[in-house]
């Protein structure tokens, strides 16, 4: 039976830790498993199932017989060693922003578009991870009913902007609650922006820097991102993305239009108890709702508080949590590679 070589780039980071665990019980047949990242983390031990591996400095010829590499170490890393994967004759799954919008790159959600796969060059985007948890629980309303706009607000973890943001974060809230006059912050809303704010009992409207039209990168990338997974260009979507003092599990507030008329709230659950990958949680009776707290460590989409809007008789609004380190990332990329897997869409390297 074919089994595969497969590395991880950025194996020391949040992602790439997670990516760890998904390979630890995936149904992708592995003959070996290989970490790489940047030269300060050689000799790293790192345990995978059982055993212990040490971290490889990441290099060119790091991709010599490796079928699939797995991609988490930021977009410049992407864009200097993709290429020289895939001249190797890897497939690369890529969690970075560096090549989701390029052309013939597909950008891939497997409950929603993993037939996308097919076109891939040897190259496969992940997408940004409040837009696939968001894709999950709407592409099977968009089958059944249609879509026609997307308006949604996001409450993002500060997972998401890495490890050194949780650190900060969680040094922020004990120093405000020592009563420290002078509360640091060097990193957020965004590392390479002008302003830093403490995130700690506090909300930030920037994820990203700010770009086009007063949107940040963060809201673009869903925009764009969103019609692209849907294969929709006339698809409307607008996004507002937060950062919030949350460890782990991005929250959204989704409103959407849709195209058929006289569809229920019922009607929208019984298709969503169906959807794969999504879990209904939708009793306002017994305070039963989705919570970032309660998806950490679920790969999951968690979906409750749906509600027709009371002035359109075509709109609803729904409440999508996910762990976005997770479904939001390393799962996302363990399923793809699964799914390329299963419609025979890597050449392994002998």
């Amino acid at each position: 039976m074919v089994s595969y070589n497969v590395a991880i780039v950025g194996a020391t980071g949040a992602v790439g830790e997670k990516i760890k665990e998904m390979l630890e019980t995936t149904s992708l047949p592995l003959n070996k498993v290989v970490f790489l990242a940047s030269k300060r983390s050689v000799g790293k031990k790192i345990r995978f199932k059982g055993d212990f591996f040490e971290v490889e400095e990441l290099q060119a010829d790091s991709f010599e017989a490796i079928d699939i590499a797995i991609f988490s170490a930021g977009g410049e890393i992407s864009k200097q060693y993709a290429k020289e994967a895939i001249k190797r004759g890897c497939v690369v799954i890529d969690n970075t922003s560096a090549f989701r919008m390029s052309e013939g790159v597909p950008l891939v959600v497997p409950e929603v578009n993993s037939e996308a796969l097919k076109q891939h060059q040897g190259l496969i985007a992940n997408p940004n991870c409040s837009t696939i948890q968001m894709m999950v629980a709407l592409e099977p309303i968009r089958q059944m009913f249609g879509l026609e706009r997307i308006i949604v607000s996001t409450y993002q973890a500060v997972s998401g902007a890495g490890m050194s943001a949780i650190n900060e974060l969680k040094q922020q809230a004990q120093d405000i609650l020592d009563g420290k006059e002078e509360i640091e912050a060097t990193i957020l809303p965004c590392s390479g922006d002008k302003k830093h704010y403490p995130l700690a009992f506090n909300a930030l409207a920037q994820i990203d820097v700010f770009s086009d039209e007063g949107y940040t990168n963060e809201e673009w990338k869903m925009i764009n991102e969103s019609k692209k997974i849907m294969s929709d260009q006339a698809l409307k979507v607008s996004a507002t993305c937060v950062r919030v003092p949350v460890m782990s599990g991005h929250s959204e507030s989704v409103y959407i239009e849709i195209e058929k008329d006289d569809v229920s709230v019922n009607d929208i659950k019984e298709l969503l108890e169906k959807a794969p990958g999504v879990v209904l949680e939708d009793n306002p009776a017994e305070q039963i709702y989705p919570q970032p707290l309660t998806a950490v460590d679920k790969t999951d989409v968690f979906v409750g508080r749906i509600r027709k809007d009371l002035d359109s008789n075509k709109g609803f609004h729904l409440w999508v949590v996910s762990d976005n380190l997770l479904k939001g990332a390393a799962f996302n990329s363990v399923q793809i590679a699964e799914k390329l897997h299963e419609m025979n869409l890597v050449k392994v390297n002998q």
